[in-house]
């Protein structure tokens, strides 16, 4: 089978890490496969932000499970050393489309080499705040963005099996002959 249709069907979510850190080799060339992810009419509306600081990657745990409604002593990001924020241009129709094709390619190049991920919702309602507002702001981000999600990555401390595949999610309509 093709490699890539291969890692497409052997990806899964992985939700505990070791906390051995990413080399930063790594994360760019992660964050390089979501660069070129297709966007509508190739307009490349979406950011990333990288996070390897432990303390900002606290900061982000503690809005996120807010947001969840978890008690703070639950780790969303379930101990991943890095976390890549995507982001899209709110005033762009196929922001939240394009975003989603960036987390997708996040996920294979970081399966590809060799590392776990998983996509770890809320960011909508992060970047919808005041103070996280602000943060993009002190990076120099002034543009108005929507957050599509936070994909997590390090090495995994376990590897998820797929469930099985549902039935009955496929329709053809053909050509008669």
């Amino acid at each position: 089978m093709n490699e890539i249709i291969q890692a497409m069907l052997d990806r899964r979510s992985v939700r505990k890490y070791k906390k051995d850190p990413v080399p930063k080799e790594m994360l760019d060339e992660i964050i390089q496969a979501g660069l070129y992810a297709a966007s509508g009419m190739g307009r490349q509306p979406t950011l990333i932000l990288a996070v390897t600081d432990p303390e900002m990657i606290r900061k982000l745990s503690r809005v996120n499970c807010r947001i969840g409604g978890w008690d703070n002593a639950f780790d969303p990001f379930y101990g991943a050393p890095a976390i890549l924020i995507v982001l899209a241009k709110k005033d762009v129709p196929t922001a939240i489309y394009d975003g989603s094709l960036v987390m997708g390619n996040l996920m294979l190049a970081a399966h590809s080499l060799g590392l776990g991920s998983c996509w770890i919702h809320r960011a909508r309602e992060e970047f919808e705040m005041p103070e996280w507002q602000a943060w993009l702001r002190s990076l120099g981000i002034h543009d108005e963005y929507i957050g599509i999600g936070h994909c997590i990555v390090g090495y995994a401390a376990e590897q998820p099996k797929a469930a099985p595949r549902a039935k009955g999610r496929v329709f053809y309509q053909e050509a008669e002959k």
